[in-house]
């Protein structure tokens, strides 16, 4: 048995195995297109299937057979079948002893059977060498030539050359093989096509429900307070005004939040004295799913700047503007040009600019394309130093749209503050706390735990008291 790992093959692929008959029990969806795809590379491909002469549906040049007869023709078979048609195969156990058998099944739901499909696989023909691989790879995929797609495919057996025979395959269609270790990774491997955005969860979750709760503060505060004492509907706002409020404020937080995590993992570690030691696990999901809570706060920014662009053609503001001037008109007054209003609002705009563009850059270099390209102090530079310009540049954006708002008592309705007050708590958070995290005194010893000091505890180094006892 091989201890589980995770090792990835190199790209070029086995030419040796050109030519090659391999077999493919199942003639659905996906083992047609393995076999298409397995042709088109020079493999002979013999399928096996519980009704021959009804097969008129396989590529053309390979050839269909029942499965004992098929089984005889190679010594690598693919099973492109699900688990509950496998007892079959129990009455061709001495045919398939010693063949290599590739199990591509996928469940309906994780945990749907005490065991993987590959472990009842092995239990049910001890005899042959069972290799689990292809199940992350859709017939879509292999049809278009997994362009557009993931090319990598996981990899696990508890045979070695069974295994370099499998990722034989896999790379010479062009594919990524990741050996994952034994069969006792299969559990792993079965379960991620079964996961729906295993890494977004947590952020879709947490965006999804600050929403929900800045609309429905939004809603009664702008809305139901006017309704109650002023008999004013301003419910019109639901559909713009509300929404364009709610998106940067959700989109600040959730930056703030990104680097908020790396806050905490910093101060555990001057707490600790030590990087050798792990995260809870809260923080540990936290640190990990920072990219998509950047690549969400992105998206809710992108809203917000198609909200802002829609403004000016807005019924309700054209009305406004209109009254307005024709108020002064009427009073027959103009009022005066305000310098400090205008470099307020100018700079509130410019401020707005810079860190949608930042914010972009750094979506942009998050991206796995273009991380690869970049070496790790780049990456590093971009996602750290322009990540924290980013979050100033936003957070001021939004202190220069309040203003001078919250001094006035008509700005707290029902006791209740601005939205934007509320957005500016975590990241004034986090830019106080990294403001000091940056002192010579605090970020010394932070970069040198970080580059595997440790801060030894006295009572280690003291000599026990051996009274009573000798060495």
């Amino acid at each position: 048995m091989e201890k589980n790992s995770t090792t990835a093959m190199p790209l070029t692929p086995a030419l040796h195995n050109k030519k090659q008959t391999v077999c493919i029990f199942g003639t659905g969806d996906f083992g047609r297109s393995l076999g298409h795809k397995m042709m088109q590379c020079g493999y002979t491909i013999v399928y096996g299937s519980r009704n021959p002469e009804h097969s008129k549906l396989i590529p053309q040049g390979a050839t269909v057979l029942s499965h004992a007869e098929a089984a005889e023709t190679s010594d690598i078979i693919i099973l492109a079948i699900h688990r509950q048609y496998y007892d079959f195969l129990g009455k061709l156990k001495e045919t398939l002893a010693g063949k290599v058998l590739v199990d591509v099944s996928n469940n309906l739901k994780i945990n749907q059977y005490p065991e993987t499909n590959a472990e009842y696989l092995a239990q049910l023909l001890p005899e042959s060498k069972v290799v689990k691989a292809f199940n992350t790879v859709s017939a879509w995929a292999l049809q278009s030539g997994a362009l557009d797609a993931s090319r990598q495919v996981f990899v696990c057996g508890n045979d070695s050359k069974s295994k370099e025979k499998v990722t034989d395959i896999v790379r010479s269609l062009g594919l990524t093989p990741l050996d994952k270790g034994s069969l006792l990774a299969a559990k792993e491997i079965e379960d991620y096509p079964l996961q729906l955005f295993p890494m977004w969860k947590y952020s879709i979750y947490l965006s999804l429900g600050l929403t929900a709760f800045l609309f429905i503060y939004c809603l009664i505060r702008d809305v139901v307070y006017n309704y109650v004492t002023k008999n004013k509907d301003t419910s019109f706002s639901i559909a713009i005004r509300i929404p364009n409020r709610v998106c940067p404020i959700v989109a600040l937080i959730l930056l703030a939040v990104v680097y908020l995590a790396g806050i905490f993992a910093a101060i555990l570690q001057l707490y600790r004295g030590t990087k050798y030691r792990r995260f809870p696990d809260w923080l540990d999901k936290w640190m990990l799913c920072r990219k998509q809570l950047g690549l969400v706060a992105l998206a809710f920014a992108f809203l917000h700047v198609l909200y802002t662009l829609v403004i000016p053609i807005r019924y309700y503001v054209r009305w406004k503007l209109n009254s307005y001037l024709i108020q002064q008109i009427s009073k027959n007054e103009t009022h005066p040009f305000n310098t400090e209003r205008a470099w307020i609002s100018d700079s509130y705009v410019a401020l707005g600019i810079l860190g949608f563009f930042l914010f972009v850059l750094l979506g942009i270099t998050s991206l796995p394309s273009v991380a690869n390209s970049v070496n790790w102090r780049e990456f590093r530079f971009v996602q750290s130093y322009l990540g924290y310009l980013t979050l100033v540049l936003c957070t001021a954006h939004t202190l220069l749209y309040g203003g001078k708002k919250f001094l006035y008592t008509g700005s707290f309705p029902w006791g209740l503050p601005s939205a934007y007050i509320l957005s500016l708590i975590i990241p004034c958070i986090v830019l106080v706390v990294k403001f000091f995290l940056i002192f010579p005194c605090i970020d010394r010893p932070l970069t040198a735990i970080r580059q595997g000091w440790e801060r030894k505890l006295k009572h280690l180094y003291e000599p026990h008291n051996l009274k009573g006892s000798s060495v």
